[in-house]
């Protein structure tokens, strides 16, 4: 069992007494104004009841000053012993610590340096914080800590309220915006039969009742298209996605995922509503189109975005025409002969479209600051997309890359159930050359694709990069409220001695 610090005994010593006052943890509190409210109120406005956390005291003899707060914002609080009265004033003095909640019901006048303010006529205690907050209210600079102690971190740190406030006006944005050009939000499987939708590796469980294995979803991306099969004209899903890879700033096992997909439309429709919609994203969080990551500026507002053919230059980097070679072991060679890679730097990609992969993202993607369309992809990456009229060996796609990130990908999807089975068939190939990021056949997929369905484009996105990008954050773990972290020490509050 954990000791007590000396803080804490004291703590649960007022606790006690307390207990001898009122209940330290009563059921509710009324009040009539939120916190951000009664802030906007008028000065002589009587009856205002508020309630929050109190994280900074300045107690005197007779009058005190305390600030309390939540999520949204904070408010001050004038204490005078001669309008609480002595008792109830000493009461407040001895028994309440910065971390504990209490309401109060006053007036709201403005102070001399213009703070606005609650002057108290009563108050309730509302909850004892057995623990304290950080020191001085710094903050906790353990960055670990400020993982597994999100709720210390958001009550100590501006910046992660702002980020995390900003996530939620982010999915109030992202409900209103598809609503308003007509999209319907469904929820779909995270237990599944087939791995399908992304080149990922899954987790596997086992249901018991039914006694059969199941994957958690990657992606949302064929119940949605089977949506549209059955007569959605414009369909879209906030989905939690999981794939069992490795860890990094921007990837986490556990993630969101924004997928939407309309009849009728082509990957060249989702690109124009994508910039719209990210231009109006950005104006509804920041009120400018500019961004600043990492320290270098980042313009979504242009007219005109930069736009690179995938295809033409990765021929360009590669020095000869790539598309016509069906041999991963070939393609090393060729590549190695003109010294792109080394074998050693080739060795973990087995099938030609993680070799190709690789080649971009090193190549290319890394290298992309500004805001930048890459458009016409090798059929060998997404056997889910629409094959190019002029060249089946080319897909309709695009995705937008920024500071070395991809923001989205969309595409034209395929439909054609013919040809979906065969690049469902060269997946299971791809598997049997050692890739263990391939899709497998899915054949209820395939039923509602043979059933029919109409021209459809889709595209899908991270909300998790996104907010690292719109909110300059380094980490991805900086985004996700509750990160999976290995299991703590038996004190969260004490280091493991090296």
């Amino acid at each position: 069992m954990r000791e007590l610090t000396e803080q804490e005994l004291v703590r649960r010593a007022k606790l006690d007494d307390i207990k001898k006052v009122c209940n330290p943890y009563p059921q509710r509190y009324e009040r009539t104004h939120s916190l951000k409210q009664a802030s906007k109120l008028e000065d002589g406005t009587c009856n205002v009841r508020i309630a929050g956390r109190v994280i900074f005291m300045r107690k005197m003899g007779k009058l005190s000053f305390v600030r309390i707060s939540d999520i949204e914002s904070g408010m001050q609080l004038e204490f005078r012993m001669d309008i609480v009265g002595e008792e109830k004033y000493q009461f407040f003095k001895k028994q309440i610590d910065v971390g504990d909640f209490i309401g109060a019901e006053g007036e709201i006048f403005t102070t001399q340096t213009g703070e606005k303010t609650l002057r108290v006529n009563t108050f309730d205690f509302l909850g004892k914080a057995l623990r304290p907050l950080p020191d001085k209210f710094h903050g906790l600079n353990d960055t670990e800590l400020k993982y597994r102690q999100r709720y210390v971190d958001l009550i100590s740190n501006e910046e992660s309220r702002k980020v995390f406030l900003g996530r939620s006006k982010l999915y109030a944005f992202i409900h209103k915006f598809l609503g308003e050009h007509g999209f319907l939000e469904v929820e779909t499987p995270i237990l599944q039969t087939a791995v399908c939708g992304a080149a990922a590796k899954p987790f596997f469980t086992h249901h018991n009742s039914l006694d059969i294995d199941c994957n958690l979803r990657i992606a949302p991306e064929t119940y949605l298209k089977q949506c549209i099969a059955a007569g959605y004209d414009k369909v879209y899903e906030v989905a939690k996605c999981f794939r069992n890879e490795g860890m990094d700033p921007q990837h986490l096992q556990e993630f969101t995922q924004v997928e939407w997909y309309a009849s009728y439309w082509n990957y060249e429709d989702n690109m124009k509503f994508y910039q719209t919609f990210i231009k109006e994203l950005l104006m509804e969080l920041l009120g400018t189109t500019k961004i600043i990551y990492q320290g270098v500026t980042l313009d979504f507002g242009k007219e005109s975005w930069n736009k690179i053919n995938y295809v033409e230059e990765m021929r360009k980097i590669f020095g000869f025409d790539f598309l016509s070679i069906d041999d991963p072991s070939v393609l090393k060679d060729m590549i190695v002969k003109n010294n792109l890679f080394s074998y050693e730097e080739l060795q973990d990609y087995k099938s030609l479209s993680q070799i190709v992969d690789f080649v971009y993202k090193k190549k290319i993607r890394e290298n992309i600051v500004q805001p930048t369309i890459m458009y016409n992809y090798p059929a060998m990456l997404i056997p889910l997309a629409r094959r190019n009229d002029n060249d089946n060996r080319i897909i309709d796609v695009f995705q937008v890359v920024a500071c070395g990130s991809e923001l989205c990908k969309a595409y034209s999807e395929l439909v054609n159930p013919i040809t979906q089975r065969n690049a469902f068939e060269d997946q299971l190939k791809a598997k049997a050359q050692g890739d263990d990021e391939t899709m497998d056949l899915d054949e209820n997929f395939m039923l509602a694709m043979e059933q029919g369905m109409p021209p459809i484009s889709g595209l899908g996105f991270g909300i998790d990069r996104l907010m690292m990008l719109i909110y300059d954050q380094p980490s991805i773990r900086d985004v996700v409220l509750f990160p999976l972290m290995k299991p703590e020490i038996e004190n969260p509050n004490e280091k493991k001695e090296d």
